[in-house]
């Protein structure tokens, strides 16, 4: 796929009031989540809940692009239609979570790092053919006593490089993901000063790879307090604080970036969005890739009955899809 191609995807990801659905669990990740609700983790009931998102009506008014696992990406509607043959019919770009998940970095207590590189290149083959265009890869940074250190940001980074080269190389647009973890008792300082290390290290990797930044979505983590933190931030502080840590460190060429809601409750991380969008203009498209805070309530309410409740679910979601929507244009004005 020529530069071309891969920057019009990128735009395409990043269509002004689009935003992304991240439905791409993983199979423990998602057994987790039916367990909270009383819903067995079965083959059938994942593809089930995962039709019920991507077939939401009306659903493409406001979603251009959904992140995929990899059991998903092989799976079909109850019509026997391959699901990323349905979002690209409806005008939704199908995408791929392609990491392995974190593990222990070795010598450096309380520290992850990604795995999924090896195999990667016939891996990011196979999904371009069965109709994935864009994938993603999350690295997790924790914020402790010491951590993270130089190391983990710089391991993490040169992965996510890795990645995105051979994404590229694949034709499939790249989603890098440094997500700063918003667990732990810091304040939204340090969250700023992390928060900064790792994207400067992650453009000088990305940069060291001739990575074309114009093929490259950035799913980022908002400048924010942690979880136990006595004192947290108003949204404004939020807003602010995250485009300033932003525009230091992102460069303007990129086509965009999407947040993500890293535990944050459902209408905080939609007013933050709002809010950043109401400061603008920006130097790039800011919008969203949210997993849980767009399906948490449609789970809750398919699981009580999943036929009865199966369009009701279905219009939680594209109220979510739209409330975010606005959010990602500046125009949210806090309705449920």
């Amino acid at each position: 796929m020529s530069i071309e191609q891969l920057a019009e995807t990128a735009l395409a990801m990043v269509a002004p009031g689009k935003g992304i659905i991240a439905i791409d669990e993983s199979t423990t990740t998602i057994g987790k989540r039916f367990a909270a609700v009383g819903i067995e983790n079965t083959e059938d009931h994942r593809r089930a809940y995962r039709e019920l998102l991507l077939t939401t009506p009306k659903l493409p008014q406001h979603i251009s692009g959904a992140i995929l696992y990899d059991e998903t990406l092989r799976q079909s509607t109850r019509a026997g239609v391959p699901f990323a043959r349905y979002l690209a019919d409806s005008g939704i770009l199908p995408g791929i979570k392609v990491d392995k998940g974190t593990v222990a970095l070795a010598g450096f207590p309380g520290e992850l790092v990604t795995e999924g590189l090896d195999g990667l290149r016939p891996r990011l083959e196979e999904y371009y053919r069965l109709g994935a265009r864009f994938a993603k890869w999350r690295a997790v940074i924790n914020i402790g006593d010491d951590i993270p250190t130089g190391t983990c940001i710089e391991a993490n980074s040169h992965a996510l490089a890795r990645y995105a080269a051979l994404c590229q190389e694949q034709g499939l647009v790249p989603m890098v993901e440094p997500e700063v973890l918003m667990d732990g008792d810091h304040d939204i300082e340090t969250c700023y000063e992390v928060t900064e290390a790792v994207l400067r290290s992650l453009f000088a990797a990305l940069y060291e790879q001739n990575v074309l930044l114009e093929g490259t979505i950035l799913k980022a983590s908002m400048v924010i307090a942690g979880k136990d933190c006595p004192e947290q931030a108003d949204v404004q502080e939020v807003a602010e604080s995250t485009l300033m840590c932003l525009k230091s460190t992102v460069p303007a060429i990129l086509p965009g970036i999407v947040f993500l809601s890293g535990g944050q409750e459902d209408e905080d991380a939609t007013a933050h969005l709002d809010a950043m969008n109401r400061l603008g203009p920006n130097p790039w498209t800011l919008s969203f890739s949210y997993g849980r805070a767009m399906q948490q309530a449609a789970l809750k309410l398919w699981a009580k009955d999943m036929d009865a409740n199966f369009r009701k679910a279905q219009d939680t979601v594209f109220a979510r899809a739209r409330d975010n929507s606005r959010a990602a244009l500046g125009q949210w004005q806090g309705e449920g």
